[in-house]
This record gives structure tokens, C-alpha cells and sequence, in this order.
């Protein structure tokens, strides 16, 4: 497809061609519907009529009046059947295919118990509960009529018991920023 464009510009005509045909794309539609070809009729559908309608001609030359009557209904209403008449969206031949397919096969459903493992116990050792210090010491408070001697733990000294003993080597400097640091104190005397 091709498509003009006229340009006017300092009384000259610009013709500028686009050629469109790379940018269209044909989408198939109606994919499901089959193509008819015998009339409103498919392939498939005017082959199951003219089966349905060649055994009713043989069957007239066959059976009485009677019987061919019977017979030519029954066979007449099997073809339209097959031809026309659709079940989920799916025609009935296909339809009668999976069901004879579904009777035909052996079906056999076995269900084999999976062995199940044991998990192994385990045995959680229980916790002694030791004593607090505090309940010994006040227990060993209340007993003995001897003195303890470590009745209290040795702290370890903090920093600021540290700085004090080590005054004149160290010394607490604040910066700019707001921190504390400690810096070695220089004498130069």
C-alpha cells in the first residue's frame, strides 16, 4: 500500500512516497471455524450427510416400506447428529471418539503406600539448675556464723577510673565534631 504526500513549499510540489506495506500486519481470524465448501456445509458435514443419505438409498431397495421407514429416521438422525451437533465447543464425532477410547482401554488404578520414615527420638538432657550467686551468698548469710571472705566480686575498673590513675598520661580531649577521645598528654617543660 502506498501512501502520497504533497509538500508545498516555494510554489514546487514535493511528492513524498511512504510505502506502508512494512508496518501492517494480517492477523488471522476465525481460526476455529472450518471452511465451507459444499454450500453452508463443511467437508465433514456433507460427508456424514451423503453417508447417512447412501445407506438410505441402499436400504430402500433392502427392506419393505415399513422397515425402511424406521430405518431411514433412525440412520437420517444419526447423520445430522454427527454433522451438525457440537458438545463444549467440540464436534460429536470427536466426542464419541474419547468416550469409546475412555471404554475401550483398561483403566487400573493401583495405590502403593509409601513407606513412611521413622524419625529417631531424641533424648534432651535436662538442665541442672545451678544457684544464683546472689541466693548462695545470701544463703551462706544466714548459715554460717563465720565471715566470708569474697563476698563481692572484683569489678574491673571502668574507664573513668582509669583516666584519674593515669592522669598525667592521658588526657580526655573533646573535638569539633562533639567526640570525646583520648589522647596521650605531651609535656614539653
Amino acid at each position: 500500500m502506498f501512501f502520497i504526500l504533497y509538500l508545498f513549499v516555494d510554489s514546487r510540489i514535493f511528492v513524498v512516497w511512504y510505502y506502508l506495506h512494512s508496518m501492517q500486519f494480517q492477523v488471522p481470524q476465525f481460526i476455529e471455524t472450518e471452511d465451507k465448501i459444499i454450500g453452508p456445509l463443511t467437508l465433514k458435514q456433507f460427508l456424514y450427510i451423503g453417508a447417512g443419505a447412501g445407506l438410505i438409498f441402499i436400504a430402500f431397495y433392502l427392506f419393505n416400506t415399513f422397515l425402511w421407514l424406521i430405518f431411514s429416521v433412525f440412520v437420517a438422525s444419526l447423520a445430522a447428529a454427527l454433522a451438525f451437533i457440537r458438545i463444549n465447543g467440540r464436534p460429536l464425532p470427536s466426542v464419541l471418539m474419547a468416550a469409546i477410547y475412555f471404554y475401550w482401554k483398561p483403566r487400573l488404578f493401583l495405590w502403593k503406600r509409601t513407606e513412611t520414615r521413622k524419625t529417631p527420638e531424641f533424648k534432651i538432657p535436662s538442665i541442672e539448675e545451678k544457684p544464683s550467686s546472689l541466693k548462695n551468698l545470701w544463703q551462706q548469710l544466714i548459715t554460717t556464723k563465720n565471715p566470708l571472705p569474697k563476698r563481692e566480686k572484683i569489678l574491673k575498673p571502668s574507664i573513668l577510673s582509669q583516666i584519674r590513675a593515669s592522669k598525667e598520661q592521658f588526657e580526655m580531649v573533646k573535638k569539633i565534631t562533639g567526640e570525646r577521645d583520648m589522647t596521650r598528654r605531651v609535656d614539653y617543660r
